[in-house]
């Protein structure tokens, strides 16, 4: 029996060693190519129609700008100052300004034909809240463009900039008073 055992173990050794070499090797080969997936087409697909062309403008759109038909600057200051309104009405004093205010001035602002700010000049400069100046300049030009001065070509307009410690402000031209 000890013969019988000793040949077991023998071809057991042998056959873990054929297995060992087998593996060894298979790990050096290069892996066989992975065949091309074919792409699934889907059965009976509804054919696929070709979309209408855009018809494109001859020219470009030019964005309409507002126009003011006004004949004087006296004029213009008031759509002016509704535009300034309009897009600034969180800013804007609601009611009646208190007696004591921030500051005031008055600004000269002209308008070209395109309703473009080309220059601001300040007649009463609120030198003392040279911020307030400031702000109200960046306001000014931030609001471009402005109504297109039809019958004027360009304008000189001026306002008076009333302005409260809170940052909030009112143009003379849209006042609803003060206290």
């Amino acid at each position: 029996m000890t013969h019988a055992i000793a040949h077991f173990l023998k071809s057991s050794l042998l056959a873990c060693a054929a297995c060992l070499l087998a593996l060894w090797l298979t790990g050096c080969s290069t892996p066989p190519p992975t065949p091309p997936q074919k792409i699934a087409t889907p059965q009976a697909a509804a054919p696929v129609k070709p979309a209408a062309p855009i018809a494109l403008p001859a020219e470009p759109v030019k964005p309409q700008l507002p126009t003011s038909n006004a004949r004087s600057a006296k004029e213009y200051r008031v759509d002016a100052a509704k535009h300034l309104y309009k897009l600034n009405g969180a800013r804007i004093f609601k009611g009646r300004m208190p007696p004591m205010l921030y500051a005031v001035g008055v600004l000269d602002v002209e308008v070209d034909k395109q309703g473009q700010v080309t220059r601001t000049y300040w007649v009463r400069a609120p030198g003392h809240a040279p911020e307030v100046m400031r702000e109200i300049e960046k306001t000014v030009r931030l609001a471009a463009p402005y109504p297109v001065p039809a019958h004027l070509g360009k304008v000189v307009y001026s306002d008076v900039w009333l302005w409260h410690k809170s940052g909030h402000f009112q143009l003379d031209t849209l006042t609803e008073g003060q206290d």
